[in-house]
């Protein structure tokens, strides 16, 4: 029978028990990575010996005793994680052949809890994009059907999970980039509360958005992972000194009187008929486990929110991205006459398109001129945004809405349309606008495709997600479904 379908805590128990060793896992992992990878392409490098080194120091450590939930757990990390001498390339040609002379924090503490990496999964270019069409090395394919999207940015994170090539992944998350592929892809997806979990070591695109977060097969999966990752860092400036409790402690299945809101803003114009109908009957689910569900719920307008991202998430990434000059690392324009000719090409050689379309809009956001009209104006709204929630959550202890308005779109239908590609956000984004947890669950299927159902909390309040959550989950078995390819 084969493990790389497993949950970490059932894979825990086999390596606990001496039913399998983690040397065996990762062997069979490795060659299912061999087996698929050339339909999937989620990885961007595959760091097989380390892993296997990772596995044998795994197997003595759970015969000394000294066992985590995670140790000789192989799993897959999105390349925007440094790791010490493992090249961490962002999917950009900018960072082709950069090896970081430390772990980013997340990295370390999955290290001290003993997991294997198998290597860097793909993902869009910075970040920058919701398909993992923008990688600058190839695209990743949605296991459930390779003509279409994983999803993105964290794409390649989320198909490696959902093709066996990776018991779990940890991504990234600005506006939605492990929600919604989590979503086309059959998976969970949690973003927690913005300075949850350090930033240090992850490689920037908007300082103020970005957060890191689980891709696991089911929520108790995600409950593990993220007690690993949780935590006050003194190396990151925007790192909360916030207590981090045991989150499978919320996985109780009992979530009788708890208040859940839902917008009818958020199931009307722009959603799918069969993600409404999936969401809705989700809904109802949550009614008959006995939440109070109230349907008509005042929240933060998501097309608003959209237009805040687009100009605050540019704004920081031109700032961020400014570093990137040919001077200190990475990819070098070889052929320029003068120190600034080279700056030049470096940059537009270097970067690929959407990265550039997101700088220029940020640049110009930020210009003499302008700063007031947009940028100010951004940040003013945001501030709204973020009331609007906490109004809401005055009342209601989770709200639900869809994670992404479709189903995992072809490849090529919203490449050169910009605005199409970037509407597929338009559910994830006011999250990261408003800095609080959201989760993503499988909670149907349209024409083969998975269709994810979006939880959301009060800032710091990972565990009410994870209850209701979990309380769903039990109470279906979308989770359990897994593609063939």
């Amino acid at each position: 029978m084969s493990n790389y379908y497993n949950t970490i805590h059932e894979t825990h128990k086999l390596l606990k028990d001496k039913e399998i060793s983690s040397v065996e896992l990762t062997k069979e992992l490795i060659n299912r990575v061999h087996d698929v990878e050339p339909k999937v392409q989620a990885f961007v490098t595959i760091t097989e010996d380390q892993a296997l080194e990772q596995a044998k120091a795994a197997d003595k450590r759970i015969a000394e005793g000294n066992i985590t939930e995670l140790t000789g757990v192989p799993c897959l990390m999105k390349d925007i994680f440094c790791t010490k001498g493992i090249t961490t390339t962002c999917s950009s040609k900018m960072l082709y052949n950069f090896v970081p002379p430390y772990d980013a924090t997340v990295i370390k503490k999955l290290n001290d809890a003993g997991m294997v990496m198998l290597g860097k999964a793909n993902m869009d270019e910075f970040a920058m994009g919701s398909s993992t069409e923008n990688s600058a090395f190839h695209p990743t394919r949605n296991p459930w059907n390779t003509d279409c999207v994983p999803g993105g940015s964290s794409g390649g994170s989320a198909a490696g999970v959902a093709a066996g090539e990776g018991l779990f992944s940890v991504g990234t998350d600005t506006g939605g980039s492990i929600r919604q592929p989590a979503a086309y892809c059959g998976l969970v997806g949690l973003k927690p509360t913005y300075g949850r979990v350090s930033r240090y070591g992850m490689i920037a695109f908007a300082s103020s958005l970005d957060q890191a977060g689980p891709i696991t097969h089911d929520v108790t999966d995600a409950a593990i992972v993220l007690n690993h990752i949780s935590g006050f860092d003194d190396k990151d400036g925007t790192s909360m000194p916030v207590e981090v409790p045991d989150y499978t402690k919320a996985l109780t299945g009992d979530i009788k009187g708890m208040k859940i809101g839902v917008s009818s803003e958020y199931l009307s114009a722009g959603l799918d008929d069969d993600v409404k109908e999936a969401i809705v009957k989700g809904i109802k689910q949550l009614e008959t486990l006995g939440a109070d569900v109230n349907w008509e719920v005042k929240l933060p307008d998501p097309k608003a929110a959209l237009a805040v991202y687009y100009i605050i998430a540019p704004s920081e990434a031109s700032a961020n991205l400014a570093r990137y000059d040919g001077v200190k690392y990475g990819y070098v324009y070889p052929d320029a006459a003068t120190m600034w000719d080279t700056m030049h090409l470096t940059r537009a050689k270097g970067f690929g398109p959407e990265v550039k379309r997101r700088i220029m809009i940020g640049t110009y956001a930020l210009s003499a001129g302008y700063y007031d009209a947009y940028y100010l104006k951004a940040q003013k709204v945001r501030t709204l945004i973020r009331k609007q929630f906490d109004e809401a959550f005055e009342k209601y202890d989770v709200i639900v809405t869809p994670t992404a308005p479709s189903t995992a779109f072809k490849f090529g239908d919203k490449i050169n349309d910009p605005v199409s590609m970037y509407l597929s956000d338009v559910y994830t984004i006011p999250v990261n606008i408003a800095g609080i947890p959201a989760m993503s669950v499988p909670c149907g299927f349209s024409k083969g495709l998975p269709i994810g159902m979006q939880f959301i909390a009060k800032s710091f309040n990972e565990e009410a997600i994870l209850k209701a959550a979990y309380a769903y989950e039990q109470s279906t078995n979308w989770h359990s479904m897994h593609p063939e390819i």
